[in-house]
């Protein structure tokens, strides 16, 4: 009851951290009028949001063969409480830009000893207690509009941040006494070289950051700017957050329902097949039919690729021995999260200077199904590995 008990304070923490991730993308076109602005900048903004989330991931892997687990989950909580105080304060776009970067930093480093701790409470379980997590971060993900809709009625911009600061430090209070009431799991204690457990397990860590470093520079540049390309389409400021707000919902019954497949099926044909699917998503956003086309292609995109972090975490997770764990999901992580990070500054960039969301989205499509040909290929000549080395 107790490591139960304890996965529902992770399960608010995580919450947290991803919604602080995510937030930006509703608050593009107020930011923008805040502080005058260019889509480049927003753009980049955005980005340093998730280059944060990426930079302490290598490190935190690092971190935990020394310090254990839950002392850095509830870190990161106090890292996003003071972030989010910073960016509620910011008087520039500079300052908003740092607090950003250090929200990044806190839910980087969050994932990194919060995923291992969820998979090793649950061993027998690691797909589903994954999904459920992912399920509750989604969450986060998916009333982030909702939150900033609700901000701008009561308040500014600012309000938001001041939302998430507050949440933030009594959710990490109400964890800290949970790991203190709980007996937590050793199964993290033989993971003390993570250099030796990354050249032991390169092969599955480089599909890893194959499949979701593709994937995610994509989803970065579509989601962090569907506001502004739903707005090209004829849609309001309004309804276009309210879709965001469905393409973020409609990841949260695919984190759960995936989960819970990637314990029951091959792992390697569900990944392939989520991610075919996904850059048929991208594709189809970007046709010249109608609002209901777009809302549906929209709402199907946002179940298809949220359904592709459970299924990698389990297929890393689930695999991964015990002395190997946290240390190959720490390089695997903060990997994937660099290169991916730059998807929205991208699109910002190529706005600016003049490429068409349909072009651009367009090409990003065209290049996932060329990565998707090269792991197919490698998965039928048995290059693409199925699961870690024991």
């Amino acid at each position: 009851m107790t490591r139960r008990r304890l996965f529902g304070s992770l399960c608010t923490l995580v919450f947290l951290v991803n919604l602080a991730r995510v937030v930006f993308a509703p608050l593009v076109e107020p930011l923008q009028a805040a502080f005058a602005t260019t889509n480049a900048t927003i753009g980049l903004t955005v980005t340093l949001a998730w280059l944060g989330s990426a930079l302490p991931r290598i490190p935190t892997g690092y971190l935990l063969t020394r310090v254990p687990r839950h002392y850095v989950v509830g870190s990161t909580g106090l890292v996003l409480a003071a972030a989010s105080a910073f960016i509620a304060g910011a008087d520039s776009v500079t300052e908003v830009m740092v607090g950003a970067f250090l929200m990044g930093i806190a839910s980087g480093a969050y994932f990194i000893a919060a995923n291992p701790l969820v998979s090793e409470l649950f061993p027998r379980r690691v797909g589903t207690a994954l999904g459920v997590h992912g399920m509750a971060s989604q969450i986060g993900a998916a009333v982030a509009s909702l939150l900033v809709s609700a901000a701008l009625i009561v308040g500014d911009w600012r309000t938001t941040f001041h939302a998430i600061g507050l949440a933030a430090l009594l959710s990490t209070v109400g964890f800290a006494i949970m790991a203190w009431r709980t007996q937590l799991p050793e199964a993290g204690t033989d993971d003390r070289d993570l250099l030796a457990a990354v050249r032991h397990q390169w092969r599955i860590v480089l599909a890893g950051v194959v499949v979701i470093s593709a994937s995610g520079f994509v989803w970065q540049g579509v989601f962090n700017f569907l506001d502004s390309y739903l707005r090209t389409r004829g849609f309001s400021g309004g309804d276009a957050r309210l879709l965001l707000t469905g393409v973020f919902a409609a990841g949260v019954p695919a984190f759960a329902v995936t989960g819970w497949l990637a314990d029951r099926v091959r792992v390697v044909p569900l990944l392939l097949s989520i991610l075919a699917g996904f850059a048929l998503c991208v594709f189809a956003l970007t046709l010249p039919f109608g609002t209901a086309w777009v809302v549906a292609v929209a709402l199907v995109m946002g179940y298809v690729i949220h359904s592709l972090f459970p299924a990698m975490d389990t297929y890393l997770l689930g695999s991964l021995p015990d002395r190997h764990r946290a240390s190959a999901y720490a390089v695997y992580s903060g990997t994937m999260m660099l290169l991916q990070a730059t998807g929205s500054w991208s699109v910002g960039l190529l706005t600016d200077a003049g490429f068409s969301f349909p072009s651009i989205y367009r090409s990003f499509a065209v290049g996932l199904a060329v990565v998707l040909l090269g792991l197919v290929i490698a998965y039928r000549a048995g290059r693409l590995p199925t699961g870690a080395r024991a």
